[in-house]
């Protein structure tokens, strides 16, 4: 009888350390497919980019790092005022970081230095200095945007290159993160 309490005993600890490794392998198994997740959903929302050249000084400089919103416009569009993060038209490997001017269907001009969406004057409070020069009257086809650098005189945008098409777009840049010291969230004017 003896004997028989004692293989109960062992059998008895044998089963219960094989269930706590198994308890021990779900819960790091459940860990890792969280923390997958987690990732998988940032990785679809963010995306880090550098900002290059000085086409959108004084609000953003070469080197610093933002953080792009690629879930930003999931549910709606684009607004006046946004920068946007795009792969440029034409050359789908450069990706650049703008301001949108116009929106689709707007007629837009520049005269004299200063943006004219239809017969208004845009403000513009967030640009280095104007334009040197003009730019005749188009009309923005839907679905497409015209994007300007806030650095106007050294930006390569719209007036260049055309139209910037919404499926160009990546995404919404929303925190400059890089250097720390310049740390701020990237706001759009707001035109409404």
């Amino acid at each position: 009888m003896t004997m028989t309490y004692i293989q109960s005993k062992s059998a008895l600890c044998y089963n219960s350390a094989t269930m706590k490794m198994k308890l021990t392998i779900l819960e790091i198994t459940g860990t890792l497919v969280i923390a997958l997740l987690i990732f998988l959903g940032v990785h679809s929302t963010l995306e880090s980019r550098q900002v290059d050249g000085s086409c959108m000084e004084p609000n953003l400089y070469t080197g610093q790092r933002v953080l792009v919103c690629k879930a930003a416009y999931s549910f709606g569009d684009p607004h006046r005022g946004d920068v946007v993060v795009f792969r440029k038209p034409g050359e789908p490997e450069r990706v650049l970081i703008k301001r949108i001017i116009g929106m689709p269907g707007d007629r837009l001009e520049i005269q004299d230095g200063q943006v004219y969406i239809g017969d208004e004057l845009l403000e513009e409070p967030y640009i280095k200095e104007p334009t040197s020069a003009d730019y005749s009257s188009i009309e923005i086809p839907m679905g497409h945007y015209f994007v300007m650098g806030d650095n106007r005189d050294y930006s390569s945008d719209s007036r260049s290159w055309g139209t910037l098409p919404r499926e160009n777009i990546i995404g919404k840049a929303w925190l400059c993160y890089w250097p720390l010291s310049d740390w701020h969230l990237i706001s759009g004017h707001n035109y409404h």
